[in-house]
């Protein structure tokens, strides 16, 4: 299959662009797709700034896991994710600053980006990453699908009340959220229109 028609296709995302001319090539592509978008966030998780006043830090994880997620589609962003929480918690230090294990308050954005993975590749699944719009509304169901699962858990690991967390937790990375839906809305959508043209 042609890559104009795949790029056309309804339910593609970018990571079928990529060539597979059996079924045991797919195989491979996708257990490299997995695996190295699992390194990509145990990476991109080192780029991290300290929050005053919070166990959280801002970090480049969250930025790759959503892209992960709309490249790849719900199932291969969500074996990714998964390599990624087991091997930092078997001992893998490639959590944020380097950490590894189950036991930091931060643990909760991590299994955030499970439900993420699903939402995000689900929504690229049915178009949300062709248009600008759609993208910026794809990373936001994303990011708010990440708070939904890491502001609870740190609220329970480190008792602070709802409103707290969601002052340490939520609140201070909301402008870099928006910078990042900026990024994607800006590259995928053209990544998409660049290969239809190229195809044309």
């Amino acid at each position: 299959m042609s890559t104009a028609a795949v790029a056309t296709r309804p339910g593609a995302v970018l990571a079928d662009l990529l060539p597979a001319r059996s079924v045991p090539s797919a195989r491979v592509r996708d257990i490299a797709l997995v695996m190295g978008g699992a390194v990509l966030t145990g990476v991109a998780a080192q780029v991290a700034l300290p929050v005053p006043g919070s166990p959280v830090p801002v970090t480049g994880q969250t930025f790759a896991v959503l892209l992960v997620a709309l490249a790849f589609g719900p199932m291969r962003a969500l074996l990714s994710m998964l390599l990624y929480l087991a091997v930092g918690m078997a001992g893998m230090p490639w959590f944020t600053d380097g950490t590894a294990g189950y036991a930091f308050p931060s643990l909760g954005y991590v299994l955030g980006f499970l439900v993420a993975a699903l939402v995000v590749g689900s929504l690229a699944r049915r178009g949300g990453d062709r248009t600008p719009l759609r993208t910026a509304g794809t990373m936001a169901a994303g990011s708010l699908s990440i708070y939904a699962v890491g502001v609870p858990y740190l609220a329970l690991s480190t008792g602070m009340s709802a409103t707290e967390a969601m002052a340490a937790g939520l609140i201070p990375f909301l402008i870099g959220d928006a910078l990042k839906a900026a990024l994607a809305m800006g590259a995928v959508p053209a990544v998409w229109k660049l290969l239809g043209r190229r195809e044309s």
